[in-house]
């Protein structure tokens, strides 16, 4: 059965609300101030579909979030960049989630308030929805209550529909770290967590040690490792370790995660190689630093292919 989208991203939507230049660290009972402000898309998924779409690829978004404000600019900040927002559910019940993200340089530190995003369930997604689409990422899996343990039935779901799969799993708020990798990631192509991340879950000292403990359960892993590069692992090969491109002028990093899975899986969908994939991600993660948030560095396919040949020497096409 011919797709009708290339991508189905499943996961949270909220707003970002970004303070920049921020003078100093909050103290409880004290007041600073930030000289700089910007209210945005938000959520690893989101800011993940929003780049996708700008890299010439077909995506359908599928979460949960309120009839508010908020909620509106989620929908339309999603569809200004070609998104498929027809399977984003709208509950009156609840409010759409925001994070507020203090900015210092190539670091952050952010409160994020889940709202809707906890209440999306594995009876949301229906055989049918993905069915629609060639492959499905997952992102913020400990941000989502509500499917978080169905999150490995969900992977066997997308498999069965003959889906390719990726997962993120971002940042555990409570420092946890409970992922059951030994029964998901055998249901996940592409695993993709940064550096510190995977050290967490697996309990690790060493990106090595990491590694040993995933291997056998693993599809293809890509740890990214911010300004340093990224580690393309498989079992069918050496761990390839790829450096990154390098930015003298980071505005800042919020989203460059993302934007690195946005750049990998758009060349992972078209079928290109995975060394290739990993060096579009690298260059997609560099490109998100040149501008504010997560989603400003991919305005339009002709600001990318700009940015790409300007800042990084690198020649692209967007078709």
């Amino acid at each position: 059965m011919e797709k009708k989208y290339q991508v189905l991203a499943v996961g949270e939507l909220n707003v970002d609300l970004i303070l920049n230049q921020i003078k100093g660290f909050p103290e409880i009972g004290k007041e600073i101030l930030a000289d700089n402000l910007a209210l945005t898309l938000g959520s690893s998924t989101a800011i993940f579909a929003s780049n996708v779409a700008s890299l010439s690829t077909s995506v359908a978004f599928l979460g949960k979030i309120g009839k508010d404000s908020f909620g509106k600019l989620v929908k339309e900040s999603l569809s200004s960049k070609g998104v498929d927002t027809t399977f984003i559910i709208e509950d009156d019940t609840l409010a759409t989630g925001i994070t507020v993200v203090l900015n210092y340089d190539e670091d952050r530190a952010n409160v994020t308030h889940p709202g809707a995003m906890d209440h999306l369930t594995i009876q949301d997604i229906s055989q049918e929805i993905l069915e629609c689409a060639s492959h499905m990422h997952f992102s913020s899996l400990f941000l989502q209550k509500g499917i978080q343990n169905d999150i490995g039935r969900l992977f066997k779901m997308a498999k069965k529909c003959g889906m390719t799969t990726s997962l993120d799993t971002q940042w555990d708020p409570n420092e946890v770290w409970e992922v059951d990798f030994k029964h998901i990631l055998p249901w996940v192509d592409l695993f993709l967590p940064n550096e510190k991340e995977v050290l967490l879950i697996t309990s690790s000292d060493t990106i090595d040690e990491a590694i040993e403990k995933l291997l056998p359960y693993l599809n293809c892993m890509v740890i990214k490792m911010g300004n340093k590069g990224s580690m393309l692992v498989s079992n069918d090969f050496d761990p390839v370790f790829l450096p990154a491109f390098t930015n003298g002028e980071v505005v800042d990093a919020i989203g460059a995660g993302d934007s690195f899975n946005a750049g990998f899986i758009s060349q992972y969908v078209k079928g290109a190689s995975l060394q290739e994939c990993q060096r579009f991600g690298n260059l997609m993660g560099a490109i998100n630093t040149t501008s504010a948030g997560g989603t400003s560095a991919f305005d339009s396919k002709g600001h990318i292919v700009k940015t790409a040949k300007e800042k990084f020497g690198q020649i692209i096409t967007l078709e």
